[in-house]
């Protein structure tokens, strides 16, 4: 019996091109694991998930339904379409309701996102915190919340910002403990409290 020679193609995880993947690829190439995203032409995998990342995306979609226009949705975990080498996975996107097609819609672009919202993970919290943030600033988004855990229980904070125009940045706005309370995409009042996620 003659064993089979290895060759660097017999991994089971694809060979990217040699300038990167495009978010065409990202949308065809096959077997790809659930919420991957691209950045810089790279597929990034996402690790499991803590409890609270799962719990304060629940408690966020519930709030911004509660009051949100109809001429907005509120959507979770959708790729946004940056430009051709970017595809991130906003965990919340508020979008223009007019952008929403049907149910085999599998992304937005940039234009059409009024709200980007990352709830932070461990092992992407340079993503979250960096990457992201300068990727949908450069790309127009106007807002961008990050959102992660505090103190010794845990309570959730959120972190607001707005886009500045001109630079082309994101500006903080405001740190918010209890309520998340804001005007814009539209005027926003969640209780974000460690109760309030308990509840859930």
């Amino acid at each position: 019996m003659t064993a089979e020679p290895f060759t660097a193609h017999s991994s089971r995880w694809p060979v990217p091109p040699q300038d990167g993947y495009t978010v065409d690829d990202l949308f065809t190439l096959p077997d790809l694991p659930p919420h991957t995203e691209l950045l810089d032409g790279s597929l990034v995998f996402v690790s499991p998930q803590r409890r609270f990342h799962a719990k304060m995306i629940d408690l966020l979609m519930n709030g911004l339904r509660a009051t949100i226009p109809a001429d907005q949705k509120a959507e979770r975990e959708m790729t946004v379409v940056l430009d051709q080498r970017n595809g991130p996975e906003p965990d919340v996107s508020v979008v223009r309701a007019d952008a929403v097609t049907d149910l085999e819609q599998t992304r937005f672009h940039a234009a059409d996102v009024l709200l980007a919202v990352e709830v932070v993970s461990p092992d992407s919290e340079a993503r979250d915190r960096d990457a992201k943030p300068q990727k949908y600033a450069a790309a127009g988004i106007a807002n961008f919340w990050l959102v992660d855990m505090a103190g010794t229980d845990h309570h959730p904070v959120v972190r607001v910002y707005e886009l500045d125009p001109v630079s082309k940045t994101y500006a903080l706005t405001g740190i918010h403990h209890d309520r998340l309370k804001t005007s814009v995409p539209f005027p926003i009042d969640i209780d974000i409290t460690r109760e309030a996620l308990d509840r859930l």
